[in-house]
């Protein structure tokens, strides 16, 4: 199964951080651009152009330095070394407010990155000017890793950095192993399987979140549910399996309940058997089938009148059939993602509506 590059960069903007605030981010627009690392820039642009101007975060940083009075704790050994007492120096170790944090640091690579990459020159321009200006006002040195960026933790005071570091973190991940150069070119998800089951869940939950409205439906990702038990024994709670559900879509309007378990592989087993050529893989059918009949008497009325759907990916295939099965209807559908935005779109809408 080979994807579209163009369609990776749509899942991975679903799928992030930044998607959770697109309405801020693009002020409205109904549409999405078409091109995502145009995109990207012009949302962290914006947010840095913001920043430089209400004066970019600070934090106190490590620093070591030769100077001519103690501060912060004296280096002995290199103190010593290097005979500086008797040059009327010392070698110390301090904290010092500094505007070249990582977070900033990763935000100029962000910038230096997106430059190579988007093909508007005015736009480009603008994101190799800011980084040159990041760097100017002396953010430089080593570009952070992610697990770095991932334990920043933001105050009340800096909280408006959060867009500009989700804008960041999507603009250093938009670089993908594929067949070709390009933004038709495609991408292999047999090299990379895991990161890209991940991805169609998260981006399918985001992508609920961004296109349905707030007022009517409320989405849910990654709710763990219980079993209904009685009688139980001793050790039974540290066997039982555990269930997650991937996404839950309530229509507060309706009172109807959406149970959504995405599955990153081909809906069917192929040549199953000798009288058919192909049939949907029972146990996912089991499994969404344990999330519906499992929940029903417990108190919860959304989950007695709750529905449930298989939600694969699949190129150039059409399928979309569904079954009332004890009371539940059960939905086996495909999303095709070969196909423009747009058609994934009104796909995507049209199974929950």
């Amino acid at each position: 199964m080979n994807i579209p590059v163009r369609n990776i960069w749509w899942l991975m903007l679903y799928a992030s951080d930044l998607g959770k605030n697109l309405e801020r981010s693009l002020l409205g627009s109904e549409e999405l651009p078409e091109e995502i690392p145009e995109l990207i820039g012009e949302i962290l642009s914006k947010a840095v152009e913001d920043r430089i101007r209400r004066q970019l975060t600070i934090s106190f940083q490590s620093r070591s330095a030769v100077i001519s009075r103690v501060r912060g704790r004296i280096d002995h050994l290199k103190t010593s070394r290097k005979q500086l007492l008797s040059k009327g120096k010392v070698a110390c170790q301090f904290e010092e407010l500094s505007i070249n944090t990582p977070r900033n640091r990763y935000v100029r690579a962000a910038l230096e990155k997106l430059s190579r990459i988007i093909e508007k020159p005015i736009l480009s321009k603008r994101c190799r000017s800011l980084a040159n200006t990041l760097l100017a006002q002396g953010v430089i040195g080593e570009i952070p890793n992610r697990k770095q960026i991932n334990s920043e933790h933001f105050a009340k005071h800096d909280k408006a950095d959060k867009e500009m570091i989700a804008a960041a973190k999507l603009a250093m991940d938009l670089e993908l192993p594929t067949e070709e150069d390009g933004p038709n070119s495609i991408m292999d998800p047999d090299k990379c399987e895991h990161w890209l089951r991940t991805l169609f869940e998260k981006a399918i939950g985001g992508f609920y979140r961004y296109h349905l409205d707030p007022n009517n439906w409320k989405v849910i990702t990654g709710k763990s549910i219980n079993w209904k038990i009685k009688n139980a024994t001793d050790g039974i709670k540290d066997i039982l399996p555990s269930m997650k559900t991937d996404i839950i879509l309530d229509n507060k309007n309706k009172s109807k309940r959406i149970v959504i378990d995405t599955k990153f592989t081909n809906i069917f087993h192929k040549k199953s058997s000798w009288y058919r050529e192909k049939s949907l893989k029972s146990g996912y059918i089991y499994q969404l089938y344990a999330y519906l009949r499992s929940q029903e008497g417990i108190g919860e009325e959304l989950f007695d009148n709750s529905s449930g759907m298989l939600l694969h990916p699949a190129l150039g295939e059409d399928i979309n059939e569904s079954a009332l099965i004890q009371g539940h209807e059960m939905r086996f559908s495909t999303v095709d993602l070969t196909q423009s935005h747009e058609v994934i779109k009104n796909r995507l809408l049209n199974l929950v509506s």
